[in-house]
């Protein structure tokens, strides 16, 4: 962060695998164009799948789409291997694979949003290389405010890009709903029904729901803490459901069994990746009307 509290920017260049520092932004918000053109995915092998033979020695545009349960197979073969501390995909990377993806286009193996914590480096746990996973990261790992950036990128991920799996990943210890849960409590023991005060605390108002969905699946008398454990994995699903009902293209390939949607926790003491599979009323959301609204 620079001194005087503006955080410089900067681009990745797809072609060399530098960084170019932009420093500030100018005055002209609107005055930056350009950017990188997008990554791909890389071919390394999972320890339970087969090597794949790639047209151009790591998946690029050219190749075809991963299948979801061979795209899930491959999370799960990554996680073992993070947590076994026999993570490979780094070993078998080229530099000149860079410029392959820059050239032949991007074809990541699956869409993953999850949180910005920095202790849940999505890349690293499923072993992946640079352009392996489609990423979206935010407090919370969440759509409860409707994010139209998150769907959105989503959708580009699975129209254009061709993504057949989209996990949506909590992970134990979140700072996110933990502060959901302690603003949640605060709310019932007062009378009025206080306003979010900032983006953070409207942020934190929207996991609401979330909490106090676990709240009753504890029981009355729970801590704080354990509501806030609880809540992780009906963030999860809260997440699932409401990107099949915030997106209608999503939810007709999933309907017609072209892409899948699952749940995952990633446990930040032991590196371990729960896959919780699809949402157990998936048939009832898909059977729903789209909800989201364009904000005015």
């Amino acid at each position: 962060i620079h001194q005087d509290g503006l955080a410089p920017s900067a681009v990745g260049a797809p072609n060399a695998g530098a960084t170019q520092a932009l420093g500030l932004a100018p005055a002209d918000p609107f005055a930056v164009a350009g950017g990188p053109t997008g990554y791909r995915v890389s071919s390394h092998a999972a320890t339970k799948m087969p090597r794949k033979k790639y047209q151009y020695g790591i998946r690029t545009a050219e190749d075809d789409p991963v299948p979801p349960e061979e795209a899930l197979q491959k999370l799960v073969d990554g996680n073992n291997r993070f947590v076994a501390g026999t993570a490979e995909t780094w070993k078998e990377w080229a530099p000149e694979n860079l410029q392959k993806l820059a050239t032949y286009g991007q074809n990541p193996m699956a869409s993953i949003v999850g949180c910005a914590d920095s202790r849940a480096p999505v890349e690293l746990l499923f072993d992946a290389q640079p352009g392996d996973l489609f990423v979206l990261r935010n407090a919370g790992n969440t759509l409860s405010n409707a994010e139209g950036s998150l769907v959105g990128s989503l959708e580009f991920s699975v129209n254009a890009l061709g993504v057949k799996l989209v996990v949506f990943l909590g992970h134990t210890q979140c700072g996110a709903l933990k502060g959901a849960t302690a603003r949640l409590l605060e709310t019932q023991q007062r009378s009025d029904d206080a306003e979010p005060e900032g983006i953070l605390d409207s942020l934190l108002a929207g996991l609401s729901p979330v909490v106090e969905q676990a709240q009753l699946d504890l029981g009355g008398d729970a801590t704080a803490d354990a509501i806030a454990t609880e809540a992780v994995e009906v963030n999860v699903f809260a997440g699932m459901q409401k990107l099949l009902l915030y997106s209608e293209s999503i939810r007709e390939k999933v309907r017609r069994g072209e892409v899948e949607v699952h749940g995952a926790v990633f446990d930040i003491a032991t590196g371990k990746v729960k896959f919780l599979g699809q949402h157990p009323r998936l048939p009832l959301i898909l059977g729903m009307s789209a909800t989201y609204k364009r904000r005015q």
